[in-house]
């Protein structure tokens, strides 16, 4: 069950970044053809910035169901089948507490039960947490910006998803992992 819902969440976050993907293509294209109108829209930039990054994030999320990262198999190319089995597990391991600690890091930078605390006012949030995430607007767009840095804790809960689900798939089944 688990596994089946890591590639449904993943199959989400692909189609998320192919949506953005098309998106920043757009944004850029129409950069380049309003610059060379001299009639540059000056909120395109951002917004491009701001689409790649949430693209970049939910695919390397999702890399991490289909085990498609980045890595060095040097090593572990040359280890025996069964320590190669255990690298690779505690490989795992580790993304699962890089994206547990990840987790822990965005609940105390958003702070939802003090914001519900406060009746999601985010001045009286403000006055007794000293955080200002739920204030700050971004410089073109005029967005909240915790919309925007919403991308790091839904990362993190979907690392951490797969993660679970890669440390829970029997060893021979982890070839298939991308289908």
């Amino acid at each position: 069950m688990l596994h089946r819902i890591s590639k449904a969440w993943a199959r989400a976050e692909m189609a998320g970044a192919a949506v953005l993907a098309v998106a920043i293509t757009g944004l850029v294209l129409l950069n380049v053809v309003t610059r060379a109108m001299s009639a540059s829209i000056f909120w395109v930039d951002e917004a491009a910035i701001m689409s790649m990054t949430w693209m970049t994030f939910l695919a390397a999320s999702a890399a991490v169901h289909h085990g498609h990262s980045v890595s060095v198999t040097l090593f572990t190319d040359m280890l025996p089948e069964g320590a190669a089995h255990a690298a690779q597990r505690a490989v795992d391991g580790i993304v699962l507490g890089f994206a547990a600690l990840m987790l822990w890091l965005c609940w105390r930078w958003f702070l939802p039960l003090d914001l519900l605390r406060a009746g999601f006012d985010t001045g009286a949030f403000q006055g007794e947490t000293f955080n200002f995430i739920y204030a700050e607007p971004t410089l073109t767009l005029g967005v909240r910006k915790f919309w925007l840095w919403l991308i790091m804790p839904l990362f993190a809960l979907g690392v951490t998803l797969h993660a679970v689900a890669n440390l829970t798939r029997p060893w021979n089944a982890r070839a298939g992992a991308g289908a």
